[in-house]
């Protein structure tokens, strides 16, 4: 348990973009901030192999180093970090109460950065290959497949949109889905037929992805008939959905029916004053890297003049002048 003299400025629970990103602003802005990044920090840029989207790594970068540097850099200011995962939150009253284990922390503020997970199909050959032409992002991965055989699956907007995207790089994109009707839009599944270099193919599901340093092609079964069916492929996009990693928060925080926290517009507060939410776990449409960076950047600020309003801090003057030297 800890000492109520211990109560920190700011905890961050968290450690991927938006984690990082909003403890390098609270660190630089001396809140001293302590981010509990948990066993898996990083979030999903460590299943990433290269990341060619994000600004200022014009030669690309893998993922895990990328949130290497993001981490040695909030720590170059001063933030404190605990690899560890939070078992339960209380927010009920002031300093809120962040729980590692057995070990209670204290804050007068809480910065909720845990990011989202996508949903995967459960395969031994799915989690093997991944970031060997197993993805879960075609904006993040797309282009890895110029003139490439790909595999989408799914039945819902998300994988249509996937699908769609990545006719700009792949010479055939077949959509697998495990029945004949889609939850997708009719928009959607009409501009799908439409398109010369999509192909749907149901009712199929998948057993192996097959390959050994990489994708080479899908084992396939027709859930009607049960006769098999084997695609060649260089890459299968998984698009079914992604799982908020919100389940500590959603007794205690508004949030919607798919568990997204729910912030106020244009801003990272949460229904409880003091307690911010930023990146995937409050963002279902971008799940950008920058962007969760981006969003990790409004959650300081917006924790810093929280507490500028709170007996006892210097004010906002200090994280102002920061963030403008510091904004690219």
């Amino acid at each position: 348990m800890s000492d109520q003299n211990d109560v920190r400025e700011l905890i961050i629970i968290g450690g991927g973009p938006a984690g990082y990103t909003a403890a390098l602003y609270a660190a630089r802005a001396e809140l001293k901030p302590l981010v509990i990044e948990g066993f898996q920090w990083g979030g999903q840029l460590m299943i990433t192999s290269d990341v060619e989207n994000y600004p200022g790594y014009a030669d690309g970068i893998a993922g895990p180093q990328m949130m290497a540097d993001f981490r040695k850099q909030a720590e170059r200011f001063g933030a404190e970090f605990v690899t560890d995962d939070v078992t339960k939150v209380d927010f009920a009253e002031q300093p809120f109460k962040v729980t590692v284990d057995r070990q209670e922390h204290l804050a007068r503020s809480v910065i909720i950065a845990t990011g989202a997970s996508a949903r995967w199909l459960g395969l031994e050959s799915e989690q093997r290959l991944q970031g060997r032409g197993v993805s879960a992002c075609a904006t993040c991965d797309g282009a890895f497949f110029k003139d490439k055989r790909i595999v989408v699956i799914g039945g819902g907007d998300t994988a249509f949109e996937e699908a769609l995207f990545l006719t700009r790089f792949g010479t055939r994109v077949t959509l697998v889905h495990r029945r004949n009707d889609f939850r997708a839009s009719n928009i959607m599944v009409k501009r799908a037929h439409e398109h010369e270099k999509l192909e749907l193919l149901t009712p199929y599901a998948v057993d192996e992805i097959l390959g050994d340093v990489c994708v080479t092609g899908v084992k396939l079964t027709n859930t009607e008939t049960g006769e098999p069916l084997e695609l060649e492929a260089d890459g299968f996009f998984v698009a079914i959905g992604h799982s908020p990693n919100s389940h500590l928060f959603v007794d205690q925080l508004d949030h919607d029916e798919n568990g997204y926290l729910v912030t106020q517009p244009g801003s990272s507060a949460t229904n409880v004053p003091g307690v911010f939410a930023v990146g995937d776990v409050q963002d279902h449409i971008y799940r950008q890297a920058v962007t969760a960076a981006g969003s990790g950047c409004m959650g300081a600020l917006d924790a810093e003049r929280y507490l500028a309003e709170l007996e006892g801090h210097a004010g906002t003057a200090a994280i102002a002048g920061l963030a403008e030297s510091a904004s690219v």
